[in-house]
């Protein structure tokens, strides 16, 4: 088994315990303060009556009252405090199966998983944990609003910064301009993509004296680095969902509770920038991947799992509506999930599953499935050490990813090929869906390197065809 990188240095690794803790999460921190007022008081008051509002609104348009209460690692209670004890975090061992359809038959084929088991689970998860997108979701019309060139990673490079103009005619009152940009090569085509869910706006080829960013590492191999703010599509807060896209498309008017959330919003902007890609001969836009870490690892793999030209994932510290199960009882909670600070990540249908007397287990399905709708494509889930990540419950992650396997296998590629927790540091990489935990923290960092070889391997020495060969 491969789980050394080509480029495993001592330089490379360097950059995950600088770079991405000392500059990334002052950006994200940065961000999410401004979102929540700034450090006005006055503004911070009306941002939280705001979100009250809409919450309580949705709590009635579902039908529950107060959900129950997530978990709390900081409260004197310690009843309140996470489970980390593995000998009781499966209180629902017993998991919706992926291969057997609604009415009971047992998927036995690409054709039936395509035509028949997919779109079943697409619709559940639309339905139950998602949303919809809605059909009346306007055009977007991309502009570069900046270009320079420079020299990064010891090669001539362009920096293009974009913006993705959404159409607001139906509603003049909101606008949406979606953020990116993207660093390539000099006078190259038909470059493979790996996109990451952060902040654009900034230089991209700007990194710490010392450290190696992952877009140097992009560079470094011929491709292109790209990345798209999330928060220029839909705010991170409930206060945020009578605008953005979701406000746009709702007239300012709050949702239903099957209208799509945040995640599901920020993958429709992901698909509009790869609309883009798909104009220009300088990429190939059969060959991008989404990265993300937290809830942009959610993020990402929510995006992949619904849009289809999205050749792999790199899905990091995910936890809770990303790749853990709902069923288990490890770190955060669903509780967390839809509670008045996270609801708006997610489809109000959601709360019911975390409101007495339903729970998790009566969900119609789980987040091996999410997985498995990323099926044949490449998909590598990313955990940090149990000591620093155990939040987003890294072998709950590693469960999913292998209850998943068995549709990988229908479609002709190797899943993880077990159901035994591996070694930390000691990946499971030989198969289309791959799992590794790092030594690291609640980061993406030190499994960059081995993502971008998985991601050589599994599309850019792929052909199309070969690569989307069980798609069909």
């Amino acid at each position: 088994m491969n789980v050394y990188p080509k480029n495993d240095n001592m330089k490379t690794l360097k950059h995950f315990f600088g770079t991405m803790l000392m500059a990334c999460i002052p950006f994200a921190a940065n961000a999410q303060f401004m979102m929540l007022g700034g450090g006005n008081p006055a503004r911070q008051d009306s941002l939280r009556k705001i979100a009250a509002a809409d919450y309580a609104d949705m709590l009635a348009k579902v039908g529950v009252g107060q959900p129950r209460e997530g978990r709390q690692p900081n409260s004197q209670d310690e009843s309140k405090h996470p489970n980390y004890d593995e000998l009781i975090a499966n209180p629902y061992p017993f998991y919706p199966d992926p291969l057997v359809t609604e009415s009971g038959k047992k998927v036995t084929s690409a054709k039936m998983w395509n035509k028949v088991r997919r779109p079943e689970i697409v619709r559940l998860f639309e339905d139950n944990v998602y949303g919809r997108i809605p059909d009346n979701v306007p055009g977007v019309k991309w502009e570069v609003t900046n270009e320079e060139k420079k020299e990064f990673a010891g090669k001539p490079v362009v920096v293009r910064y974009l913006k993705g103009v959404v159409d607001h005619s139906s509603y003049p009152a909101i606008t949406v301009e979606i953020q990116a940009n993207v660093v390539y090569p000099e006078g190259k085509q038909n470059l493979p993509v790996i996109i990451e869910f952060g902040f654009g706006g900034g230089d991209p080829t700007r990194s710490r004296a010392g450290s190696v960013s992952w877009q140097q590492m992009v560079i470094e191999r011929g491709w292109a680095a790209a990345t798209i703010n999330p928060s220029s599509i839909q705010a991170d807060s409930g206060s945020g969902l009578t605008n953005g896209i979701i406000g746009l498309c709702n007239k300012g008017e709050h949702r239903q509770p099957t209208d799509w959330g945040s995640l599901r919003a920020w993958g429709w902007g992901l698909s509009r920038l790869i609309d883009y890609l798909e104009t220009d001969k300088t990429f190939d836009a059969t060959k991008c991947a989404i990265e993300g870490v937290s809830r942009y690892g959610k993020a990402s793999l929510v995006a992949m799992a619904f849009e289809e030209r999205i050749a792999a994932g790199f899905i990091a510290s995910s936890g809770k509506a990303g790749a853990a199960g709902w069923r288990r009882d490890c770190g955060e909670s669903i509780g967390n999930i839809v509670s008045n600070e996270e609801y708006h990540w997610v489809c109000g249908n959601l709360i019911k599953y975390g409101t007495d007397p339903m729970t998790e287990n009566d969900l119609p399905v789980d987040q091996h499935e999410l997985i498995a709708l990323c099926a044949p494509r490449a998909c590598f889930i990313s955990t940090g050490s149990w000591n620093g990540d155990k939040w987003q419950d890294v072998v709950g992650s590693f469960i999913s990813a292998s209850k998943a396997s068995p549709v990988y296998e229908l479609l002709g590629y190797k899943g993880v090929g077990t159901d035994l927790f591996p070694c930390m540091d000691n990946g499971l990489m030989e198969g289309r869906l791959t799992y590794r935990q790092h030594h690291g923290g609640h980061e993406a960092g030190p499994n960059w390197p081995f993502f971008l070889d998985f991601f050589e391997r599994e599309v850019v020495n792929q052909s199309t065809s070969d690569s989307l060969r069980s798609i069909q």
